[in-house]
C-alpha cells in the first residue's frame, strides 16, 4: 500500500510539474510548446479517468436499479396527470418526445406491461 500511495505521489507531482512547464511555455508565446506531452496526458491520463469513472458509474447503476423499490410504480388515471389539451406536433401526438413505452404512461396506460414474475414487474 505504502508503495502505491508513494508511486501515485511522485505520478501526480510529476504530471503537476509537467502540466505547469507547458503552461508557463505557452505563456510566454509558444503555443506549440510540447504536443507530445499534452497527447501522453490525454491517452495516459484523462482517457484511462474516463474508463474508471463509466466502469464506476455503470457498476453503481446497475445496482441501483436492481433494488425492488426502483420498480414501475402502477397506473393510476389522475384526471390532472398526462392531459392532452392539444396534439404533439410530432408522431401520432399522444407520444411525448422522448417517449419511453416501458416507463411512461399514456393518458390510457402503459404501452408495454413487462411479463408476470420478471424482475421488471412491479410488487407493491
Amino acid at each position: 500500500m505504502f508503495a502505491l500511495r508513494t508511486s501515485l505521489r511522485k505520478f501526480s507531482t510529476s504530471v503537476i510539474r509537467a502540466a505547469g512547464k507547458a503552461h508557463d511555455a505557452a505563456a510566454g508565446g509558444d503555443h506549440h510548446a510540447n504536443p507530445t506531452l499534452w497527447k501522453n496526458l490525454t491517452l495516459f491520463v484523462a482517457l484511462p479517468a474516463i474508463a474508471v469513472c463509466t466502469a464506476n458509474a455503470w457498476v453503481h447503476e446497475k445496482e441501483h436499479l436492481a433494488h425492488p423499490e426502483h420498480a414501475r410504480p402502477p397506473f393510476v388515471a389522475y384526471e390532472y396527470l398526462r392531459r392532452r389539451t392539444k396534439p404533439f406536433p410530432w408522431g401520432d401526438g399522444n407520444h411525448t418526445l422522448f417517449h419511453n413505452p416501458k416507463k411512461n404512461a399514456l393518458p390510457e396506460g402503459y404501452e408495454w406491461n413487462p411479463p408476470e414474475g420478471s424482475e421488471e414487474h412491479g410488487h407493491h
